[in-house]
């Protein structure tokens, strides 16, 4: 770990344990991931915040209410079941929103984990059991003998290991790179903030057009901005246009682009480094991207319209965050067959703390041989270079 653990991507999420809504690809890891996440304040001996609380999203848009009927109709087949609220129930499970909510989506079965706790918990398991935590120690890189891995370089020093599982969010694709590897990213800033107690209005997540909410255990709410964020140009970007120029022509209007000097630097900058010298995860211990201050008063002045009870919402905290992006918005979790001993889990498109613990399973099941616990052919590396049709993204 280059920096600290939950240091960038996994504590600067929404805390949604979620199936609704998943593409339908990645459903099958979320329901595996949900059943994990009950048992696991029992496993890991901590409590995670993990809570069945039920998920709802709700909506002013017709063609919203007819995406995620259809969505339903097809994951029934799949054993997911939620159900298409009316209008009326919209307004009762957002108790006192202004909005005139046309409809929404319920999911029971799903529920909210604080990834301030989950992190650390999942960390102190692991150390329980004999695992080693390397925390401001970067790899710099990769050795091979005989056309396979043979061990990793860190910046401590060289560990001799026929298996190495690179699980590095946004900077995975810079990692491949160093060994040739094409990994099709894109990074994508997402803005969120923390509130201090405030009344109730949910105790899970709402989703709403415009902002999402997710109260947690200490009374506040973790509130993120739908859909919007910040793209900044980089020669990755570059790179990669192609396969994600469907997606960006669809949603680029919810975007802000703009170019900074991370464009040299940041993580989706084309850097050479050798593995005996300092490597850009040493540069950048934890990037820390600005939040966008312009979504922030967006989203205030929404949550003061469709729910005044909490117009006078205090912030304590406020982050932005690079989400890694796959092209079809399916992580890849994968061995790399150019490079025999190299696996890959990342590409998670903002969705990795809720299929986590399921993520995590199917890499070690792909490493150790054992059984698959789902059918781990969506998530193969190989889609993103063989010239696969990848589509457009499911639902997110």
């Amino acid at each position: 770990e280059k920096g600290y653990v939950a240091g960038e991507q996994s504590s600067r999420n929404w805390g949604w344990c979620r199936q609704q809504n998943r593409d339908l690809r990645e459903l099958p890891l979320a329901q595996r991931a949900l059943e994990m996440w009950k048992g696991l304040n029992e496993e890991l001996g901590a409590d995670t915040g993990f809570r069945h609380t039920g998920l709802v999203y709700v909506t002013t848009k017709q063609s919203d209410l007819d995406a995620w009927s259809n969505w339903i109709d097809k994951a029934r087949e799949m054993q997911m079941h939620s159900r298409v609220l009316s209008a009326a129930e919209a307004r009762e499970m957002s108790p006192g929103s202004t909005e005139n909510w046309v409809g929404g989506v319920h999911s029971p079965s799903d529920g909210k984990a604080e990834p301030a706790l989950a992190v650390p918990a999942f960390a102190e398991a692991a150390r329980k059991l004999g695992v080693t935590i390397h925390q401001d120690c970067a790899a710099r890189g990769l050795e091979t003998a005989a056309g396979r891995v043979s061990a990793v370089v860190t910046e401590k020093g060289t560990i001799r290991t026929s298996t190495v599982l690179v699980a590095g969010g946004v900077w995975t694709s810079m990692f491949c790179r160093h060994h040739g590897i094409d990994m099709p990213l894109a990074g994508v800033q997402s803005t969120s903030f923390f509130t201090a107690p405030a009344p109730e209005i949910t105790t899970g997540g709402i989703s709403t057009p415009d902002v999402t909410f997710r109260r947690r255990l200490d009374g506040g709410y973790t509130i993120g901005i739908s859909g919007r964020g910040l793209l900044r140009l980089s020669p990755q970007g570059m790179m990669y246009a192609k396969p994600f120029w469907r997606t960006f022509r669809k949603r680029h209007r919810l975007l802000t682009i703009t170019a900074d000097k991370t464009f040299f630097a940041g993580p989706e900058a084309l850097m050479r480094w050798s593995n005996d010298s300092v490597s850009p995860f040493e540069r950048m211990r934890t990037y820390d991207p600005p939040p966008q201050e312009k979504l922030i008063t967006f989203a205030l002045k929404r949550i003061a319209e469709i729910y005044p009870q909490l117009a006078d919402v205090k912030i304590v905290q406020k982050y932005g965050g690079l989400i890694d992006f796959t092209p079809d918005w399916v992580p890849v979790i994968s061995p790399i067959d150019k490079l025999p001993g190299l696996y890959v889990s990342a590409g998670f498109s903002g969705h990795g703390f809720g299929v986590g613990p399921a993520a995590g399973k199917l890499a070690a099941d792909l490493i150790t041989g054992d059984a698959p616990i789902v059918d781990p052919h969506p998530y193969r590396y190989s889609r993103l270079v063989d010239g696969t049709d990848l589509g457009e993204p499911g639902l997110m």
